[in-house]
């Protein structure tokens, strides 16, 4: 019986990075295209998907919020986050033109990655759900005067002209987009297994105490254990209001001696510590 084929979800279409990067990552793989974040990551987590492929912060736009939020109240661990390298390109139906665009839609990542070419040429924006959605919507209006802002692969698929090529601001335009899986290592499949990076950082999130000085005593004892936090940035819990939870990216892994009495110690200052997974820092998706 032939193997089946990995099932790896994703929010978005065909066309959109976050697509290209399931195929970097699984290229084997049947990807389940999804309308949003938490319908990947449920996928997963009610096992019809074997892993999902989400984007966790941009190097121009910042932390992808919603996924933070999904690893604060969900279950799954992430067992790699790999780079992908962005260009996003000017899309209109054939013939369009800078000059004919007046509206642009797209994701609001990449609306914010394009920032300043926007404000330059006067668009008005419209916040879509995905890149890739976006374009395949100014395919279907087949208006000269509405663009999308996606990748040069999405104006192949959907019948686009590309009308300007890499406009976003930053010229080392790169995504990190995390793999997700679920806890129980007995029913994550081999061909997930192999992509499993070799632990050298963690990702961690913690809630505080509520007295003076908890969040300063939490970061001292993370350092006083030899701990260096790349990332630190704080997140508001969506059910309570004016409470945060603090997201980290530590290097190093806390499956040792010194991770467990670090893990320990914080209890001290920590509502809540939740060990979201491990990766292999700077790891590249194609070239």
């Amino acid at each position: 019986m032939p193997e089946q084929k990995l099932k790896i979800a994703y929010s978005g279409i065909e066309g959109s990075f976050a697509a290209m990067a399931v195929g970097g990552i699984f290229p084997d793989a049947e990807k389940i295209s999804c309308r949003t974040f938490r319908e990947a990551y449920d996928k997963v987590a009610g096992g019809i998907a074997e892993a999902a492929v989400l984007p966790i912060e941009n190097s121009y736009a910042g932390e992808v919020g919603q996924v933070s939020d999904l690893m604060f109240h969900g279950a799954l661990e992430v067992i790699g986050v790999f780079e992908l390298s962005i260009s996003q390109c000017l899309l209109g139906v054939e013939g369009s033109s800078v000059e004919s665009v007046k509206m642009v839609i797209s994701h609001p990542q990449a609306l914010e990655q394009c920032g300043e070419y926007i404000a330059h040429h006067g668009f008005e924006t419209i916040p879509y759900e995905n890149t890739a959605r976006a374009a395949k919507e100014v395919s279907n209006r087949d208006d000269v005067t509405v663009g999308a802002i996606a990748s040069s692969e999405t104006a192949k698929l959907y019948g686009l002209s590309i009308l300007q090529y890499d406009i976003n601001e930053s010229s080392q335009n790169v995504t990190r987009f995390a793999v997700f899986a679920r806890k129980d290592g007995s029913t994550v499949s081999e061909g997930v297994q192999k992509v499993r990076q070799t632990p050298k950082n963690t990702i961690m999130i913690f809630t505080i105490r509520d007295f003076a000085g908890a969040l300063a005593r939490a970061i001292s004892i993370i350092g006083k254990h030899n701990y260096n936090m790349r990332v630190i940035r704080s997140r508001p819990v969506k059910d309570v209001n004016w409470q945060y939870y603090f997201y980290t990216e530590i290097e190093g892994v806390l499956d040792s001696e010194e991770g467990w009495r670090m893990l320990e110690q914080l209890k001290t200052a920590c509502e809540k510590i939740k060990v979201i997974g491990t990766y292999t820092p700077d790891e590249r998706i194609g070239k």
